[in-house]
């Protein structure tokens, strides 16, 4: 074969493999999936280059490859999440959104991927003995929450009489005022803390008290999707292979911080 016909030759075995691979990711249905905009390291945040990664998104990309499709994130602020899955701009929500039963009368979940308890944090300094389960323990102390979840529910329901509920726009915020002084707790998942609390700003804080299981602070954390979706069934399946064939604690120990604050949804 003449040099000419092998440059031929080469260049056309090259055309057929790009042509395979775009005939691959055609043939490769999409699945739109909603998330937060605001960062939540070490679950979800974008780095310099505004690509997402976490621990939830190298989750996401693992069901995602057992479903043989391609995930395509769209990051939207949270309280437009539930509407932009009713109004199909997306197909299902990824984003650490915690089942609860209010969430269920809009949308289904699929089985929990993640599991992670409800905490307390203030300052190591605060002695005074606190517990999830006696409101009157918080008495005329202010507590910081991120407006519109289930944290919030719960303690408008439960701590209104007793402390002063101070909703945040962001969870970020609700820290800030925490290193400030301006409210005396916050209030979320555990996993949710472990990059505050590694950091400079949250070295002086720690866990107060941990709250047992409430419906209002629901049933674990899982992917969202339309009432009535089928592929409410195949993500259950699916996030049940992870956590049974050695993948999620793959991933869950790639994020050492995150020990002892998740565990396996049920």
């Amino acid at each position: 074969m003449n040099r000419s016909m092998s440059s031929r030759v080469r260049r056309a075995a090259a055309a057929l493999f790009m042509l395979g691979v775009a005939s691959v990711y055609a043939a490769q249905p999409t699945l739109r999936v909603g998330i937060d905009a605001e960062s939540y390291p070490p679950f979800f945040s974008k780095d310099s280059t505004g690509k997402w990664k976490g621990w939830e998104i190298d989750v996401l990309d693992a069901a995602c490859g057992k479903l043989n499709v391609r995930c395509e994130l769209s990051d939207i602020a949270w309280d437009g999440l539930i509407p932009a899955l009713q109004n199909r701009k997306i197909d299902v929500i990824w984003s650490s959104m915690t089942i609860t039963g209010e969430r269920q009368k809009a949308i289904d979940f699929s089985r929990a991927y993640y599991e992670s308890p409800t905490v307390f944090v203030g300052a190591k300094s605060d002695r005074r003995r606190i517990d999830c389960a006696v409101p009157a323990t918080f008495k005329d102390r202010v507590i910081g929450v991120e407006a519109g979840t289930n944290f919030s529910a719960f303690l408008d329901a439960r701590f209104k009489r007793d402390a002063q509920i101070k909703a945040f726009d962001k969870f970020d915020n609700a820290l800030a005022d925490l290193v400030s002084g301006r409210v005396d707790y916050v209030q979320e998942a555990k996993g949710l803390f472990t990059a505050f609390l590694s950091s400079r700003d949250g070295k002086d804080f720690e866990v107060k008290a941990t709250c047992g299981d409430n419906p209002v602070l629901g049933l674990g954390i899982g992917a969202g999707v339309r009432q009535g979706d089928a592929l409410r069934g195949r993500l259950s399946t699916v996030i049940a292979q992870l956590q049974q064939d050695g993948t999620w604690d793959a991933i869950t120990a790639r994020y050492p911080n995150l020990k002892g604050t998740i565990e396996k949804g049920r």
